[in-house]
């Protein structure tokens, strides 16, 4: 849905309730250690799809390293994208299948990285480490990205492939559109 189509209303609404969650983010990780969310957005796709459920650490920006997938916040919404590269003071995210970098976040935007990934049908881990296979797989997903970023067509067929693959998972039967 598009920004306008929000309310300004809806907006600080939205802005508070994020500002929240990083609150109680931070607090509650001191104590657990970590966090799950539900992926919602397409813009990490294929590394993440919607309805992914992610755990997310708590860190710092010296803990993170290009490549990694880590969660932000700004102008009230979470970003959950790969680093393209931090200094000191800010870093730079992009989604695997979007076609520009974010704009600059400042290092208090940063809220945690992610360290594992479950889909509904199964558990798929992501591991941020700097092994040859791991590098591969980020080369793999940046490039999968671009063409899903610059190739509706391929979009549409993937996430329809996606949705069709989770509904077997769980069991159900798809709905004619998807068929």
């Amino acid at each position: 849905m598009p920004v306008g189509a929000f309310s300004a209303e809806h907006l600080r609404g939205s802005a508070e309730r994020t500002a929240l969650l990083a609150e109680a983010f931070r607090c509650f990780d001191r104590l657990s250690g970590n966090i799950r969310l539900r992926v919602y957005g397409e813009s990490m796709l294929p590394a993440l799809w919607p309805g992914d459920v992610v755990e997310i650490v708590s860190c710092l920006l010296g803990d993170i390293r290009p490549g990694d997938i880590v969660l932000a916040r700004r102008d009230g919404r979470l970003f959950l994208h790969r680093l393209i590269e931090a200094n000191r003071n800010c870093f730079l995210l992009r989604g695997d299948s979007m076609p520009a970098c974010d704009p600059e976040y400042s290092a208090e935007a940063l809220i945690g990285r992610l360290t594992d990934r479950r889909r509904t049908n199964g558990r798929l881990g992501i591991r941020n480490n700097a092994s040859l296979a791991s590098r591969l797989k980020v080369v793999w997903y940046r490039t999968a990205g671009f063409l899903l970023c610059h190739c509706g067509m391929a979009r549409r067929l993937a996430l329809r492939l996606h949705a069709r693959g989770r509904q077997s998972s769980l069991g159900e039967v798809p709905s004619p559109e998807l068929l």
